[in-house]
């Protein structure tokens, strides 16, 4: 399938808000996110059921599933913007028109839990999304230069990136090498969660990134080797590491291996280019990936080079 770019954001363009994960807990930061976002020179439409709740979920599957084609459907949308992750996306994955998607390509950002509506996506509308910002977390708040900076490069701007200069860079080189390949990942327990469904992309050849939080040692570990016994991990072009939050043992006393340990035993067994510690998951400073197009690896500066344009 062609993977479509999405059309830039311009000023003055309506930005949809949806929660097709968890609620938020505090409502006031969908308000302080909307702030955020006019006061830089954007319209803003909420969702019908963006403060909907069904137990750890924001609203049924239906109501958020709806709350999204929504947006799809209405012609003025310039960009879906997620207020939050936590549980629940890849419930919406077989009720979702990914035709209407495909049919009307838009910025779609978010992390965490959004993975799994991202990778979807990609596999089945060949649409590229942004692992980047979401409203009820970062936008909530006050972002540092380097994570704003780089979202709102990627999602208005039409002409390639190239490299990126990583504040305070501390990028470690677990595997050297180079390599191209397009960029697909996101959170590590949600690409798994894919694994074996008609929602996983083709890894092979990709620039596998990475990232997680709240996950114990011991399930980081099991979550790589089953990537790597489905023979992902060494057909890939590249793997990325970001950032690995709250990832300790819940039980100090007893012997574990640490994410770094795990990580490089992984990339020893990939032998494919790997470089970790790359500013990218529940942390700032937040790099933006664009999921879906080219990038290229090169483990002698630590950095990873955007190849394309992630709008049109």
């Amino acid at each position: 399938m062609e993977f479509i770019r999405p059309p830039r954001l311009q000023k003055g363009d309506l930005v949809g808000l949806i929660s097709p994960a968890s609620p938020i807990a505090d409502a006031s930061r969908i308000d302080r996110g909307v702030r955020y976002l006019e006061s830089i020179g954007y319209r803003v439409v909420l969702g019908k059921n963006i403060t909907a709740e069904h137990g750890y979920l924001a609203g049924t599957d239906e109501q958020r599933a709806a709350d999204l084609h929504t947006m799809f459907e209405n012609v003025k949308v310039r960009a879906i913007l997620c207020i939050r992750g936590g549980y629940g996306s890849p419930r919406l994955l077989s009720l979702l028109d990914y035709r209407l998607i495909r049919r009307n390509p838009k910025i779609f950002v978010g992390y965490s839990d959004i993975t799994g509506l991202q990778l979807a996506m990609w596999k089945k509308a060949g649409l590229v999304t942004f692992h980047g910002p979401m409203v009820g977390v970062d936008m909530a708040n006050e972002m540092d230069s380097f994570t704003e900076e780089t979202f709102w490069g990627f999602v208005t701007s039409t002409k390639k990136r190239g490299a990126i200069s990583v504040p305070d860079n501390n990028a470690e080189v677990l595997f050297p090498g180079k390599a191209t390949g397009r960029l697909l990942g996101g959170n590590l327990a949600l690409v798994v969660s894919l694994l074996g469904t008609p929602y996983q992309p083709n890894f092979s050849r990709s620039v596998l990134f990475i990232e997680d939080i709240g996950e114990e040692p011991y399930r980081i570990d099991r979550m790589l080797i089953q990537l790597r016994n489905a023979r992902i991990l060494g057909r890939t072009s590249a793997i990325l590491s970001g950032q690995f939050t709250d990832c300790v043992p819940a039980d100090n006393t007893k012997a574990s291996l640490s994410v770094d340990q795990i990580l490089s035993e992984a990339a020893a067994s990939a032998r494919r280019p790997f470089v970790a510690r790359l500013p990218f998951g529940h942390e700032n400073p937040k790099m933006t990936i664009p999921v879906g197009i080219r990038a290229r690896v090169l483990t002698d500066s630590g950095q990873i080079e955007f190849l394309e344009p992630a709008v049109r």
